[in-house]
């Protein structure tokens, strides 16, 4: 099929790959403008689709907006069967999605119409649902309200939304090209709009630890931010990013857990210690919540790299019963 193919982040790149190892014809990518990037954030840095692209040979169109009738024109002139987006970051506008001949198809990184929107798996994974997965969905002028032509699932466990990215991207690579074989025998299943939830945009404002939170919860909020925008809490005027942890019980005072007691000492073993939200509560910074406590595995702290908790402690020692900003 000639294709024209549209999207921006890594997510995207294994669809555009994939279309090309089927031996379909793309040609041409359309992507986000080159903008400011790089160590001091002043050289313009393409999209990572754009650099496969030109690594692959592909004409590439990055407009600022699909809106002027040029665009439309310059669009409908490659004459395409189908256009694929994934993760573009433009809204299309209805003469872009009347062009291709076959009209537009969207990976979609859930499974609609769970989690419409820009962010479907952050919330997906800070909402403690069990599994999420990929729609290949028929693009209208709504948001991700198309009827859809198939659907691929995958457990959420403990994942970040970093593995979650990845994993998601190579599942929706494959079932687009699937989709795309059996095309014509394919029929279009309209989203029940009763099921329909939104997926807002990630606010940066909501990566701070609200310590005043279930542990579970937190745990969710931790992975559902990482990598970015990345969840964190404020020690001693630093902040520190937490990639991902876990709930842990809560330490008991001056036990040794592992030594049986006898009869005569039961009465005598610790109770568990809590503290308030926030408070470090042992060496291994076990740190309480609203119920229960959780542990960092990973962090970061500014300008840094990721570092496992041994190795965060090593240089910054955390005293019990701190208490975390």
């Amino acid at each position: 099929m000639r294709i024209i193919f549209m999207g921006s982040p890594d997510f995207a790149v294994p669809t555009l790959q994939a279309l090309i190892d089927a031996a379909h014809e793309v040609v041409c990518v359309y992507t986000q403008p080159p903008r400011p990037g790089g160590r001091r954030g002043k050289e313009l840095t393409q999209t990572p689709v754009h650099q496969r692209a030109s690594d692959l040979g592909i004409d590439v169109r990055h407009p600022k907006s699909l809106k002027s009738a040029e665009e439309q024109e310059a669009f409908a002139a490659f004459d395409a069967d189908v256009a694929v987006v994934a993760a573009y970051g433009l809204i299309l506008p209805q003469a872009i999605l009347d062009a291709p001949a076959h009209g537009c198809l969207n990976v979609h990184a859930s499974i609609l119409p769970r989690w419409r929107g820009a962010a479907p798996i952050h919330r997906a994974v800070m909402a403690g649902d069990p599994v999420t997965g990929v729609t290949i969905m028929q693009m209208e002028a709504g948001l991700d309200t198309g009827p859809m032509l198939a659907t691929a699932r995958t457990p959420i466990e403990d994942k970040t939304t970093g593995e979650l990215t990845e994993e998601l991207a190579e599942i929706g690579a494959q079932l687009m090209v699937g989709t795309l074989i059996d095309y014509g025998v394919l029929h279009p299943m309209a989203q029940d709009e009763r099921q329909a939830t939104y997926a807002a945009k990630i606010d940066k404002a909501e990566a701070r630890i609200d310590w005043d939170r279930p542990a579970q919860e937190i745990v969710r909020h931790i992975h559902g931010l990482s990598p970015f925008p990345g969840a964190w809490f404020e020690m001693d005027g630093m902040r520190v990013k937490v990639l991902r942890a876990q709930v842990v019980p809560l330490p008991r005072e001056g036990a040794d857990l592992g030594q049986s007691k006898s009869d005569d000492q039961a009465d005598r073993v610790p109770r568990l210690r809590g503290g308030s939200p926030g408070e470090v509560l042992d060496e291994r910074l076990t740190i309480a919540c609203k119920d229960g406590a959780i542990r960092p595995i990973e962090l970061q702290r500014a300008g840094k790299p990721k570092m496992d908790l041994d190795t965060f402690l090593r240089g910054n020692a955390v005293a019990p019963g701190t208490v975390l900003g």
